[in-house]
């Protein structure tokens, strides 16, 4: 693989492809990734919508996209991703279009359809090596409805669906894990407030052909409970504190782009948002806390005995 073009932040695109005045929310991390996503892979993008929350992106008749989008069900967008690549590839062979109109196909999911609703068309998709860029923001629930409990949702945190003492009392869905047990092209992970790592995941997953995940965490501030103009720096102690892990699949083995030192305690960045402000007010659970740092500690443990 030649060598990255993205070598400092001066190198990132200056100017967004994606129109602004959407009906997405202010902050919105998920929309930080799609605009990325969008000025790296160029014009010639056609995206694969699964209903969602970035199904508000386009609303007839206005669409921020310069080129095609297409609506399908939570379900159906991997299907939907494969025919239009099918489509293109006809045309090509053809010769009615030529290799400078192909266009590269993207699936756009939430963690819902991507870990949920979606999980095994998915798979289905990984096993017959088609040929698609995924793209999963994970607001770690159920998002455009009003943040109930994904398969994505973490240990701990309080969702509509799960206003209980303590939170959701189970794990968070390994998405990550899942893709690479399936050996696809390339996954990875990455998250909107690290631009410079998004952009090289993204260029690695464009010079690839078969499956190819991008898993970019997506801070939610209604979903979380917090103000939007924090969204960067929630964004960057998830990455800090080792809640969400850089890494990506490539050649058969994980490689871990950054492993933070020193790593900053989980709860720095549990009370930043609502959904855990139980764990903190009117007292401290420390049962539920000492969990979840116990989990990350694991992780990081785990990774450093083998680099």
């Amino acid at each position: 693989m030649s060598e990255s073009q993205f070598k400092a932040a001066r190198d990132l695109p200056s100017s967004h492809l994606l129109g602004a005045g959407t009906a997405m929310c202010a902050g919105c991390g998920g929309l930080g990734a799609v605009h990325e996503v969008y000025d790296v892979l160029g014009e010639n993008t056609v995206f694969v919508n699964a209903a969602g929350c970035m199904t508000l992106l386009s609303v007839y008749p206005f669409t921020p996209f310069r080129g095609s989008w297409l609506y399908t069900s939570m379900a159906s967008a991997p299907a939907g991703a494969q025919g239009v690549r099918d489509a293109l590839d006809i045309r090509l062979a053809q010769g009615a279009l030529s290799k400078d109109e192909d266009l590269q196909v993207v699936v756009l999911t939430g963690d819902g359809a991507a870990g949920g609703m979606g999980l095994s068309a998915t798979s289905a998709a990984i096993d017959r090596q088609l040929d698609f860029i995924y793209l999963c923001y994970d607001n770690e629930g159920y998002g455009n409805t009003g943040q109930q409990t994904s398969a994505a949702t973490p240990h701990g945190a309080r969702t509509a669906t799960d206003p209980q003492a303590g939170g959701l009392p189970g794990q968070k869905k390994d998405l990550f894990a899942i893709w690479t047990a399936n050996r696809p092209a390339y996954a990875a992970t990455a998250i909107a407030a690290e631009p410079l790592d998004l952009a090289r995941k993204i260029e690695m997953a464009r010079g690839l052909s078969g499956p190819r995940l991008i898993l970019a965490l997506a801070p939610c501030p209604p979903g979380w409970g917090f103000e939007p103009s924090r969204s960067v720096e929630i964004g960057r102690l998830a990455v800090r504190t080792g809640i969400f892990p850089l890494k990506e699949y490539i050649d058969g083995r994980v490689v871990h782009n950054r492993i933070p030192h020193p790593r900053l305690p989980v709860e720095d960045y549990l009370q930043t948002q609502q959904r855990f402000a139980h764990l903190f007010e009117p007292g401290r659970d420390e049962k539920r806390i000492g969990e979840i740092q116990a989990a990350v500690d694991t992780y990081w443990r785990e990774v450093e005995a083998v680099s």
